[in-house]
């Protein structure tokens, strides 16, 4: 389960002094749900995800993922999530097989249980043709898998998902969408940023519309669409930063 409890998150910007990225934003997600964090560009929601997968420190608040406080157990939050973001890029000269036993080594996996691990996810997420071939030699499609693999090699029980669609094609992002709908229904927790509609209206179960670094709204979308008054989620979504 994720629960945050008021995140705060600062920055220090050399023209704009103090910068308030995330603003008391609450929320939770349980295990089997998908949490989708709904918001523009800049709105603060890779920086709440950050904080989740304890990359960055809160600045005040705290978040529970997986019955663990990110702040002062943050090395056990680390092994029980997995972070997939469009934005992590790959070693170019490892094959896809030693890249996913990178990361499953940096998790303490031992041998027998890595090797396992791999060839289960390799042949689920259909990678055996190109596991001994090069990153920097794959498709965009096929570097996403490796993205997967690497994701998912120690099983963890929390995923977090920023923008994971951001600049890939049809086919791709289908298949991330069908992979964030898997974890949900092998009951692990899942917490998702979007500024794509579409997105949330196919696989999230909550959502969240941040904006400026705060939580407006939350709920179902009948719930949202019902409180509204309004069902287009586009139209929804400009109501609620508006207002």
């Amino acid at each position: 389960m994720i629960e945050a409890r008021h995140l705060v998150k600062r920055f220090r910007d050399k023209k704009r002094g103090a910068v308030c990225a995330v603003n008391g934003v609450s929320f939770s997600c349980r295990p089997g749900e998908i949490y989708g964090l709904l918001g523009a560009n800049g709105a603060g929601k890779t920086t709440i995800l950050r904080m989740l997968a304890t990359i960055l420190a809160p600045s005040e608040g705290t978040a529970i993922v997986a019955g663990y406080d990110v702040a002062k157990d943050s090395h056990i939050v680390r092994s029980r999530v997995g972070f997939l973001s469009t934005a992590t890029a790959l070693y170019g000269r490892l094959s896809a097989q030693e890249m996913v036993e990178y990361f499953g080594r940096l998790h303490g996996l031992d041998e027998p249980t890595l090797r396992r691990r791999i060839d289960e996810i390799f042949t689920r997420l259909e990678m055996n043709d190109f596991r001994e071939r090069r990153c920097d030699k794959l498709s965009t499609g096929m570097k996403q898998k490796v993205s997967i693999a690497r994701t998912l090699v120690h099983d963890p029980s929390v995923m977090i998902f920023d923008e994971p669609t951001v600049g890939l094609d049809v086919m791709a992002a289908r298949n991330i969408a069908g992979f964030i709908r898997e974890c949900r229904d092998n009951g692990k927790t899942v917490v998702f940023s979007t500024h794509v509609m579409s997105e949330v209206e196919k696989l999230c179960d909550h959502i969240g519309i941040i904006h400026g670094g705060k939580l407006l709204a939350e709920g179902t979308l009948p719930e949202l669409r019902a409180r509204y008054g309004i069902h287009d989620l586009e139209d929804l979504f400009v109501k609620v930063i508006e207002s």
